[in-house]
C-alpha cells in the first residue's frame, strides 16, 4: 500500500504497468481464440494476480504497491481489480522529457520519475503479462535496489524485452532509442546500461504471456507442467482458465 510522505524514502515503489481494461484495447493478440470480452476479463484475472504477488512480496520486503496506468482519466476502470492497499499512479507519458524516448518507454519513464518524486528510494517496473512471475523475483527486485549504490535490476523475457525493470534514479538514457516490441529491447538496455557504467544485477528470465502460445504455456503452468523456480499460484487467472475452459490449449 502507498506509504506516508514520512516512510517513502525507506521504500521501493512497485508498480504494474497496465492499460485500463476495456474491451478491444487489452490482450489484442489473442482475439482470435478469445473473444474481446474473454480477453478483457483475463487481463482483470492477471492484474489481480500480479498485485496480489506484490502485496505477498511486501509482508517480507519494504515496499509499496502500485498500478501504473494509462489513458489519463481512467482510473476508475481498476475499481475492484486490484490487491487491496494497491495505489495508482498515472503512467501516459505526456509529462515533458528527452527527446528519443517513444512508446512504451514514454510510459515507463514517466512511471519512474513520478514515484521517485513521492520520496520513494526506488522504482520496480512490472509487467501485467506475467501473472505466475514467482514472488521470489520480486523480493530480490526490491532487496537489491535498497542495498547502497546504484544499479539497475533487469528481468530478461523469453522473447527479448523485459519483464521487469527496477532503478534508483531516473536515468533516461535507458529508454532512449530502445526498438520496443522487438526481440532486442532488453540487449540494447543492457548494452546502454553497461556503456554508463551502471551495475546490473539480472533476474532469471521468465515469459510474458502476449498471444494464444503464450497461453497455452501458462495452461501448462497452471497444470503444474512446471518447473523451478517456484511460479506465484496466481488464483485469479487459474479461475478463469478453470472458468472458460482453456485446457484444450496445453501443449
Amino acid at each position: 500500500m502507498a506509504a506516508a510522505d514520512g516512510d517513502r524514502a525507506h521504500l521501493c515503489a512497485v508498480a504494474v504497468m497496465a492499460k485500463a481494461p476495456q474491451p478491444g484495447k487489452v490482450k489484442t493478440r489473442m482475439v482470435p481464440p478469445l473473444t474481446p470480452e474473454q480477453a478483457t476479463a483475463l487481463n482483470a484475472a492477471f492484474l489481480r494476480d500480479v498485485t496480489e504477488n506484490i502485496r505477498l512480496a511486501g509482508a517480507t520486503v519494504p515496499l509499496a504497491g502500485f498500478v501504473a496506468y494509462a489513458p489519463a482519466g481512467a482510473a476508475a476502470a481498476f475499481d475492484g481489480l486490484l490487491a487491496p492497499g494497491t495505489g495508482l499512479v498515472l503512467a501516459d507519458g505526456s509529462i515533458s522529457m528527452p527527446d528519443g524516448i517513444e512508446g512504451i518507454g514514454r510510459s515507463l519513464l514517466h512511471a519512474t520519475m513520478s514515484m521517485l518524486a513521492q520520496g520513494y528510494h526506488a522504482v520496480c517496473l512490472v509487467n501485467s503479462d506475467s501473472p505466475t512471475l514467482p514472488t521470489a523475483f520480486l523480493r530480490d527486485t526490491v532487496a537489491a535496489l535498497l542495498r547502497p549504490g546504484e544499479r539497475m535490476v533487469l528481468g530478461v523475457a523469453d522473447d527479448g524485452g523485459y519483464y521487469l525493470i527496477g532503478l534508483k534514479s531516473p536515468h533516461a538514457a535507458l529508454f532512449q532509442g530502445i526498438t520496443w516490441s522487438t526481440d532486442r529491447v532488453s540487449e540494447q538496455t543492457l548494452e546502454r546500461a553497461h556503456r554508463m557504467g551502471l551495475e546490473v544485477v539480472e533476474l532469471p528470465p521468465w515469459f510474458d504471456v502476449d498471444d494464444a502460445g503464450d497461453l497455452a504455456r501458462l495452461v501448462d503452468e497452471l497444470a503444474g507442467a512446471g518447473t523451478a523456480p517456484v511460479p506465484y499460484a496466481a488464483p485469479a487467472t487459474r479461475a478463469w482458465v478453470e472458468r472458460i475452459g482453456m485446457a484444450a490449449l496445453r501443449r
